[in-house]
């Protein structure tokens, strides 16, 4: 295979300042993934069901709205030859929505309360996928071959580990840290806000200004309103078998992250006993993924991108399989599962982002079209929309098995039935999903010889 120029012949300035960008990506991701749902279900005193409504339908409307940021995104990178202006808003509109979000009144209860979480929460899901869109559109303009993609990436989805490190263990501390209770989340949702506009910030300070692959890249698709992106995005579903079946892959692995995200916090508080013990089990889940992370790139330069996603995979469902005993006997050997969990979850945000590039610089290639933008919006509505269905999924188990909701001055003695939902929750759900993705997966058809070497009829079959 021919070796071509790597992140070693992109500007330091430039694959540093796209790394930090995952500290918005981790930051809105991870915060509201561990800590909303049992926010209003343990805090604002939410039903389970109508809580499950509202971490829903934010990333519903990612959905419809990413697509078309996306092609919006391809207009001003075919005039300007950026997408900086995207990147930029996304900045300095994300902190004070965030912050919102766990800013509830203290008039506000149940469903009041609801209502004012989903407004806040819709608002900030639009602004940050202004930025997430074109942001994951970047690295197939500033990397030009399969390789380079692999080492562009791995820097970001270290600092993306980092992140997820970082809020998921630092925002319960210092939630706790300000009190607890609504105004611990408020204090919560200020600080993330702001570090999470910090990243968007320095990823918008060192991204090119001009597109750095080769200057005849194709003329980009056009989208003028939201129904024609909608269908610009459903095209490219339809028209590119190896981004449909990478998606799905992803789509499901989303799924099951966000429930473990979802679970972790009603894990630590009913099933080991201590509210606190959250922050734990995000040492146990990132850490390991922080030590594995360069050995990643190495793994998929001796295996292939797809052979070590799957492994990842695999090894991900066996981490989550061996939790389910957790139920009927808690203990510290927990914490020895989620981290082996941790370190599949490394590949499993490795592999499929550094695939994605792959697809876009084959399509672009072979129909003379560039749809980064729209393939950027489709991807993150697929991960934004997953990453909320976890949650949504976790919350109509603890529905269905009778969870007990309050508010944060009220005691419950929750029934058994319930903490077998939580367990399961947390274990049984997310490795199903991840042996789900297996079945995509296995039908992507891209290797290094494919994307460095046109053959088109193999790829579009």
């Amino acid at each position: 295979m021919t070796t071509a120029p790597g992140p070693a012949m992109l500007p330091r300035r430039t694959i540093t300042s796209y790394a930090l960008g995952s500290v918005a990506t981790g930051g809105f991701g991870t915060l509201p993934g561990l800590v909303l749902a049992y926010y209003l279900t343990d805090t604002l005193g939410v039903a389970a069901g109508l809580a499950g409504l509202v971490v829903t339908v934010p990333k519903l409307w990612d959905v419809v709205i990413d697509p078309f940021i996306g092609a919006r995104s391809d207009a001003s990178a075919a005039r300007h030859g950026s997408r900086r202006a995207f990147l930029l808003t996304g900045a300095v509109t994300l902190p004070l929505l965030f912050a919102a979000v766990f800013a509830t009144p203290r008039a506000f209860e149940g469903t009041s309360a609801a209502v004012w979480v989903v407004l806040a929460f819709v608002a900030a899901a639009t602004a940050f996928s202004i930025f997430q869109v074109p942001y994951i559109a970047l690295p197939a303009e500033i990397a030009p071959d399969y390789a380079s993609r692999t080492r562009l990436l791995a820097p970001r989805i270290a600092v993306l580990a980092l992140a997820i490190l970082a809020f998921g263990a630092g925002g319960p501390l210092v939630r706790d840290a300000a009190g607890g209770g609504r105004g611990g989340y408020a204090v919560m949702g200020l600080v993330g806000g702001i570090t999470i506009g910090l990243g968007m910030l320095a990823a918008w300070s060192g991204a090119p200004r001009r597109a750095q692959v080769a200057s005849d890249r194709p003329v980009p698709v056009r989208a003028h309103a939201r129904g024609q992106a909608l269908r610009l995005g459903a095209a490219a579903l339809r028209e590119i078998p190896a981004f449909r079946r990478l998606l799905g892959a992803f789509l499901l692995q989303a799924l099951a992250t966000g429930a473990m995200l979802a679970g972790a916090q009603y894990v630590a508080t009913y099933t080991l006993g201590d509210e606190n013990a959250v922050t734990y089990l995000f040492v146990a889940l990132v850490a390991p993924a922080l030590l594995v992370m360069p050995v990643g790139t190495r793994v998929a330069r001796r295996f292939g991108k797809k052979r070590s996603y799957v492994g990842a995979s695999i090894v991900f469902a066996v981490a989550a399989l061996s939790l389910v005993p957790m139920r009927w006997a808690p203990g510290g050997w927990v914490y020895a599962s989620v981290a082996l969990a941790g370190v599949a979850y490394a590949g499993m945000q490795l592999y499929p982002l550094a695939m994605l590039p792959d697809v876009v610089a084959v399509d672009a290639r072979d129909r003379g079209e560039d749809r980064a933008g729209v393939l950027g919006g489709v991807w993150t509505a697929g991960e934004t929309a997953g990453l909320a269905l976890g949650p949504t999924l976790v919350l109509g188990m603890l529905a269905l098995t009778g969870f007990v909701s309050k508010t944060a001055d009220e005691a419950v003695t929750q029934p058994g039935s319930a903490l077998t939902g939580i367990a399961l929750a947390f274990s049984l759900l997310p490795a199903v999903l991840a042996l789900l993705s297996l079945v995509p997966l296995s039908r992507y058809p891209l290797s290094a010889d494919l994307v460095d070497h046109p053959a088109p009829q193999e790829v579009h079959p």
